[in-house]
């Protein structure tokens, strides 16, 4: 059978510090060793000094982002055993902040020389790992194979690539191409992630690399899985590995902290599909290792398929080559969905429902009023279809257009009143122009910056409701008459110039998605 990774409840663990062996476990065995509550007491003071000490350290802002849930289980031996509640909080903080927390403990006591941390499980941290017994005298025996620790399972290295078909995380059995949806926004990206799992079923190559992207629910993660599912279907034991980027960053620096990195990517690299999910979270080392196993998949002819919510140039985390890689293969969009495949959609959804539920009925008219007013994304429309099932089955009144729309406000709400902001602005310039956002603002006069700025100006005069003044005040204290000239001047070019009017057109749907 085909199977995922393991569950998201195990525990993450690694050590960072100085060997030592460990002795008898007590909770919160503090310096000194003194007894009962006062020890509990002695670490938890001794923590909080840690705690200013990292907050002085990193600044509020950082020490509020990522450290306020970290949490001081257990002192023992000259191991501090620390707990945060997700394992994307726990990889990020050992491989970014895990020396300058040790220092910190070393910098109030020389009782700490390592750390150890673990993910809390419904509130709680795993005890901390014991250390193996010593064994028995044995003749000597070849070392055995590393074996990389993948969500806690260990998963095997074969001597010849077989076996363990969909190492990784765990797919989702509702995703499959049956319960895809398809329509005119999305039905490039279905033919292309049908013809890629056709071609790997069948042991061969088709587009590759692979790169699909869209704004979040639109169906990227849906394909990913169905590929797999698709691909997988025909032979149990092909290697196929689907990974978000964020359990990529935890395998690889688990990996690495215990030691079995040659192992991980050497596991990695014998994949026959590689498919990885959410690529824009990927940063850091594993950015750059992920670029490594993309040249040497590519190389040995293997197929690879990423997803992400921006095309590869604007992939900033990832280095210009592996960003370079990507675009050289096939990059398909998938554009927002129109009220046709809304529709659809909310149909197939009401469909479902009313096979659950008995003497459930959604008149054609709900079906097009959620079509109509949920615009954001395929997720909105799932809760909204739940929503009317909840309302009708907790009060039994029934599904009506009125119902709909007291029951959906919030949705249709959210959308009529947001409103683009002049930050928003700058971001999306300044990344689609990979301008910095100071320069926009600087009395900078070189085409590089003078073009986007302009186009800024214009965008904040078209997208908000700033008076010149104010827009001039927010780009660097310009006067009313600067910015209008920049509008004029952008007005005669999309005039003039159709590809500049199209690449506006964009800029403004990716403000107002």
């Amino acid at each position: 059978m085909m199977r995922g990774a393991g569950s998201e409840s195990g525990s993450v663990a690694a050590e960072i510090g100085s060997s030592r062996g460990s002795g008898n476990d007590q909770l919160f065995d503090d310096v000194g060793r003194n007894s009962g509550t006062q020890d509990t007491v002695s670490g938890r003071d001794l923590f909080a000094r840690v705690r200013a000490r990292l907050r002085a350290a990193v600044g509020e802002d950082v020490f509020n982002s990522w450290f306020v849930r970290l949490e001081l289980e257990e002192m023992v031996d000259g191991l501090a055993h620390l707990s945060v509640p997700t394992r994307f909080l726990c990889s990020w903080i050992q491989s970014n902040y895990a020396e300058k927390i040790l220092s910190c403990f070393q910098a109030e006591t020389d009782a700490v020389e390592r750390l150890h941390f673990t993910v809390r499980v419904n509130g709680q941290a795993r005890p901390r790992l014991q250390p193996p017994a010593e064994p028995a005298a044995e003749p000597a025996a070849p070392p055995p194979q590393p074996r990389p620790v993948i969500d806690g399972a260990s998963l095997a290295i074969p001597a010849a690539p077989r076996g363990d078909a969909l190492s990784g995380s765990a797919l989702d059995p509702k995703m499959t191409f049956e319960t895809f949806v398809t329509g005119a926004p999305n039905e490039m990206a279905l033919g292309v992630a049908k013809q890629i799992a056709h071609a790997a079923a069948n042991n061969t190559v088709s587009f590759n690399p692979v790169y699909i992207h869209s704004t979040v629910g639109l169906g990227k993660s849906h394909l990913l899985n169905a590929i797999a599912w698709a691909a997988g279907a025909a032979d149990e034991k092909r290697h196929i590995v689907y990974l978000t980027a964020d359990h990529f960053m935890y395998h690889f620096i688990t990996a690495v902290q215990r030691q079995s990195a040659l192992a991980f990517k050497e596991w990695l690299r014998r994949v026959d599909l590689l498919l990885i999910d959410d690529m824009q979270f990927l940063q850091g080392k594993s950015a750059t290792e992920f670029g490594h196993t993309l040249g040497t998949l590519l190389t040995g002819a293997k197929q690879v398929v990423v997803a992400g919510d921006a095309p590869p140039r604007d992939l900033e985390m990832l280095d210009e080559r592996v960003r370079s890689r990507l675009s050289g293969g096939l990059v398909v969009p998938i554009a927002p969905f129109d009220v046709e495949l809304r529709r659809d959609i909310v149909t197939r959804r009401c469909e479902q429902a009313m096979g659950r539920f008995a003497g459930l009925h959604f008149p054609p008219a709900v079906i097009d009023y959620i079509a109509q007013v949920v615009v954001s994304h395929g997720r909105d429309l799932d809760g909204a279809v739940n929503r009317l099932v909840a309302a009708n089955q907790l009060t039994r009144e029934p599904i009506t257009v009125p119902l709909a729309e007291r029951t959906l406000a919030d949705l249709v709400r959210a959308r009529e009143i947001r409103r683009v902001r002049i930050e928003d602005i700058l971001r999306i310039v300044s990344r689609h122009y990979k301008v910095p956002r100071n320069d926009l603002l600087s009395s900078r006069r070189s085409r590089d910056v003078v073009r986007p700025r302009q186009i800024a100006m214009y965008l904040a005069k078209a997208l908000t409701s700033r008076s010149l003044p104010e827009i001039g005040r927010r780009f660097g204290g310009r006067d009313h008459t600067t910015v209008l000239h920049s509008v004029r001047k952008v007005e005669q070019m999309i005039k003039d110039d159709g590809d500049l009017a199209q690449e506006i057109e964009l800029l403004k749907r990716m403000l107002e998605e």
